[in-house]
């Protein structure tokens, strides 16, 4: 049976298991669902076994082969979907001779190792290194892992030792009191870990890492879903503060708002890590640094880890691009129950900016089932003679709005209205109750057809608060010199006129925020299709449970 969490101790030489990660971690795969720990110590048996023993014997060197691996393990991980969230400990690679009263953030179910030590040697090693359940099941890999890795090592001398090449790397490993790295860190992927591993790994003392924030951000693909800036300082404290305890520190993880940060103003560091994307980025930090009077830093340079299930749209590396498409059509937080609504029809609220492909999603909607009520239309109807708000815009913006047709002028109302928004705000008053009214009506006879989903269509349904009766909101963002380009090539307008449409109303970041599912309509047509596909069929996942009884109102 699965467990949620496990560790997996693996004490072979490096250069034998490295060949096994791929059976490993498909093995693993189907044991552990959510997180899993991997501890390292290659010729654990005969450290423990020696008659010379003392707890230092505990600690290993950092050095090239446990990076190799290491960095292999997790892009190897990568290429398994859904696999669980990997931090391979580097607890025992020097500096330390314990970290016994340091508990891991998720406690251990399993164990899972190659190990032919008694369980109870086993148990008293990891002690040493982490608060570790007395109770914990142990298991050992299967015996195809097993009798590979043992029949290796008994091969000959030449086979199962590292080459003088890889000796002569052992040596060359090089640390450093303080390193410094930077990064978006936005829901840590193994690219991020790699980045990380090797920083941990080449500090003693301490790591500095600086997280973007603000206007660095605006650039990427979805900045909107990039998660706060806190929740990821957060996330890179916690990854360094399992992995090496010692070199993890709150107040030297910091939001940075120019590509330098930290790196140009700390006297005692002696090495950034960079990504191949960013080693430019290194050169321009020691430029800084010297002009400054400060010494030059080492520059270690990691390689960037493929994606091989990225689709066409995707970037084909592991990137938080790539996750953040990948969010689009999917449930980002959970619904509040309201107990004044029906549960049927199910009232979606779709929203958008100007040009932002709302009318697109809407249509396609329609065609799975959906009906969909456009806002729009009604804010016309709510302007005609018979409507209810009809007198009241006149009464309150005088006569002279209304033409020869007996219709409200459209034009000569905008012309009072859109010069002062606080009359903006009087009219919205008026119309805006009126066009809920009409909605609800709407709504009131699509369940008597028997129809169980609304498409509350709006792009002022946060603006009005017409979320209050919808079960979800849907918003469609795209970014702003998308829109820009789409407007002036649809409207005619002119740049100018276009930009004062857009930033006249509700930013894509606030619509986000308020939002249970979010699509953008950049990419091609059948990507758009996708993510409304996605967003429907989870969207009948969660009301069949919830018409089964098996989720709970609160979670609809």
């Amino acid at each position: 049976m699965a467990v949620n969490t496990g560790l997996l101790l693996l004490t072979s030489p490096t250069h034998l298991l490295s060949k096994k990660v791929p059976a490993i971690l498909n093995f693993i795969s189907q044991k552990i669902t959510k997180v899993l720990y991997v501890h390292l110590h290659p010729d654990l048996e005969r450290c423990l076994s020696s008659e010379h023993e003392t707890q230092q014997d505990s600690c290993i060197p950092p050095s090239y082969s446990i990076l190799h691996f290491a960095t292999n393990f997790y892009v190897e991980s990568a290429k398994i979907r859904g696999f669980p969230d990997t931090r391979i400990l580097l607890r025992n690679l020097g500096g330390r001779v314990s970290c016994s009263d340091i508990p891991l953030l998720h406690s251990i179910q399993n164990v899972y190792t190659d190990s032919t030590l008694p369980p109870a040697d086993i148990s008293t090693y990891l002690k040493n290194w982490m608060l570790y359940p007395s109770d914990t099941a142990m298991h050992r890999l299967p015996d195809d892992i097993l009798q590979s890795l043992k029949a290796k090592a008994s091969s000959r001398f030449s086979e199962t030792e590292p080459s003088n090449k890889m000796c002569k790397q052992e040596e060359e490993f090089k640390t450093y009191s303080h390193v410094v790295l930077g990064g978006t860190f936005d829901r840590l992927h193994v690219g991020h870990k790699v980045l990380l591993t090797e920083s941990a790994m080449r500090a003693n003392h301490k790591v500095t890492v600086g997280v973007t924030d603000g206007a660095m951000n605006h650039k990427k693909i979805l900045h909107e879903l990039i998660q706060p800036c806190q929740t990821r300082i957060d996330d890179v404290y916690n990854f360094l503060w399992e992995v090496k305890p010692w070199i993890a520190h709150k107040d030297i993880i910091v939001p940075i708002v120019d590509p330098f940060g930290p790196s140009i103003v700390e006297v005692d560091m002696g090495c950034i890590v960079v990504s191949q994307e960013t080693k430019k980025g290194g050169a321009a930090v020691n430029k800084r640094r010297v002009e400054k009077g400060l010494s030059v830093l080492d520059v270690h340079e990691i390689d960037i880890v493929a994606d091989i299930n990225h689709e066409e749209q995707e970037e084909d590396k592991v990137s938080s691009s790539s996750q953040r498409m990948r969010l689009l059509g999917t449930l980002l937080k959970q619904p509040i129950a309201n107990s004044n609504m029906l549960t049927s029809p199910y009232i979606i609220g779709l929203t958008g900016g100007i040009a932002s492909g709302k009318s697109s999603v809407c249509q396609r909607l329609e065609k799975l089932g959906a009906a969909v009520i456009d806002c729009d239309k009604l804010g016309h109807q709510a302007y005609q003679p018979d409507a209810a708000a009809f007198q009241k815009v006149v009464d309150e913006f005088g006569k002279d709005i209304v033409g020869d047709d007996g219709q409200i002028n459209r034009k000569a109302l905008g012309a009072k209205v859109f010069a002062d928004k606080s009359r903006l705000t009087v009219l919205n008053k008026i119309v805006w109750p009126e066009i809920a009214r009409m909605a609800q009506d709407l709504i009131s006879s699509y369940a008597k057809e028997g129809k169980d989903v609304c498409i509350l269509d709006a792009a002022v349904l946060l603006d009005a608060n017409w979320d209050e009766f919808t079960h979800e909101v849907w918003s469609c963002i795209i970014p702003k010199e998308e829109a820009l380009k789409r407007i002036i090539d649809r409207d005619g307008l002119s740049e100018e006129r276009a930009r004062q449409r857009i930033e006249s109303q509700m930013s894509n970041q606030e619509r986000v925020a308020r939002s249970h599912v979010v699509m953008c309509t950049l990419w091609e047509p059948e990507y758009t299709q996708k993510q409304v596909e996605k967003a429907w069929k989870a969207l009948q996942e969660r009301k069949n449970l919830h018409s089964s009884g098996e989720l709970p109102a609160s979670q609809l």
